[in-house]
């Protein structure tokens, strides 16, 4: 796709994650107290805790992430998606959707969610795309969040 490499997060890659979201963060939001947690340590906070990590990779340059974040053996948080600006429009977030879907194929869950803000109507439009529907919000997992969506997997 366009060039577009989906590779697995490694502990020297660290760093990648962070940059690419705070960039994003920065630009659109603010950084929230959870970010922090999970953005310095991602193998503590997320690859240990059951989730995974996604690098896009573009001419040999790391330019996109996306992570599945564990909730439940069966359910999943799609979260810290990011592309940089210099890549946007590139298909990357479509590439990272499309491989974090097919992991959740193979991993047979139920369902993946995410939360998101309305003012990003690409992000909303491409999750519509994607068979994401919106569910009641609960408060206090992200200020910047006003929506959540899910998407069911596998329904046994």
């Amino acid at each position: 796709m366009n060039g577009i490499q989906i590779i697995d997060y490694t502990p020297e890659l660290k760093e990648h994650i962070k940059t690419l979201n705070v960039e994003w963060l920065e630009k659109y939001f603010r950084v929230e107290p959870i970010d922090v947690v999970q953005l310095s340590d991602p193998q503590k906070e997320i690859i240990d805790k059951g989730g995974l990590i996604y690098y896009a990779m573009h001419n040999n340059k790391i330019v996109g992430t996306a992570c599945l974040l564990k909730f439940t053996d069966t359910e999943y948080e799609l979260g810290k998606m990011a592309v940089t600006a210099s890549a946007q429009g590139l298909g990357i977030g479509k590439a990272l959707m499309d491989h974090c879907l097919k992991v959740a194929q193979q991993l047979h869950l139920k369902t993946v969610l995410l939360y998101s803000n309305r003012s990003l109507g690409a992000a909303i439009h491409l999750y519509k795309k994607y068979g994401f529907r919106e569910v009641p919000l609960e408060r206090g997992h992200y200020e910047r969040a006003d929506i959540k969506m899910e998407k069911t997997i596998f329904t046994k």
